[in-house]
């Protein structure tokens, strides 16, 4: 039964990944909005296997992937969000952040790298800066992979078993292990105070990838869809000037002759 419902959910996720690929196509032609997808959660979460699974129909010239690691002297010298800012989508296309700005609430607040008093208020920042893009025709879609401890452990023990993944290893990984309840409560506190109606955060159970998968392309497929109208409209008055253009210029050259 197990076996039967994974392989159901396996080509749920090829057609809905056709959709999304689909539906990109739209909001690229369109150009009526951008799309915004942030992605986190701890290590082994499963954060590069959303991306190659839910994204294996999505053009990759219509689509970007931005990780942000530990901030460059540059970027420590601005605030925290100007590297993120910088790297928000344009109109018609789609970027994914592998982590993002939800660092400097959590990993800054675990490791305490900044006082209370400056994390805290990056709270309220957020929001604000999620709603300025938004109001600008951003659709934000924020997934927290929630992965449990066993299972982040039995990744990790399997990855030093395999040697195609061996490169993958970090002792740093163990070591953030031993925070795990400060990581917990620091992204409870992160994903209450800032998910909104314009930038909700889904939490996605991330155990079982083929689930985590299927999720994540159910919300994206949906939240796109509900703009498919909008943008099948625009591109069809935008049809319907190239070719009043097109056969105006047909029309000119016939007189010129």
């Amino acid at each position: 039964m197990r076996g039967c419902r994974r392989a159901r959910a396996t080509t749920r996720l090829d057609a809905l990944s056709e959709q999304l690929g689909e539906l990109q196509e739209l909001l690229f032609a369109a150009h009526r909005h951008a799309v915004l997808i942030v992605l986190q959660g701890m290590d082994t979460s499963g954060k590069d296997g959303t991306i190659k699974h839910v994204m294996s129909h999505v053009n990759p010239l219509g689509c970007r992937v931005e990780a942000f690691k530990v901030p460059t002297e540059e970027e420590l010298a601005h605030d925290f969000l100007w590297r993120v800012h910088k790297v928000t989508p344009a109109r018609g296309m789609m970027t994914i952040f592998n982590r993002s700005h939800y660092e400097d609430v959590v990993v800054v607040r675990v490791h305490d790298l900044v006082p209370k008093s400056v994390w805290e208020a990056r709270y309220d920042q957020i929001v604000d800066f999620e709603r300025t893009l938004a109001d600008s025709g951003t659709l934000i879609l924020k997934f927290f992979l929630h992965i449990s401890r066993e299972e982040q452990e039995e990744r990790l023990l399997a990855r030093e078993q395999d040697p195609s993944k061996a490169w993958k290893l970090s002792a740093a990984d163990w070591r953030e292990r031993e925070r795990w309840d400060d990581y917990m409560q620091a992204y409870d506190d992160a994903i209450m105070r800032t998910s909104t109606k314009h930038a909700p955060w889904h939490i996605v159970p991330a155990d079982k990838k083929w689930f985590r998968n299927l999720a994540i392309a159910e919300a994206t497929v949906d939240a796109l869809a509900a703009h498919r109208d909008e943008w099948n409209d625009a591109l069809r008055v935008l049809a319907e000037t190239k070719l009043a253009e097109l056969r105006a210029m047909r029309k000119a050259g016939k007189s010129a002759t």
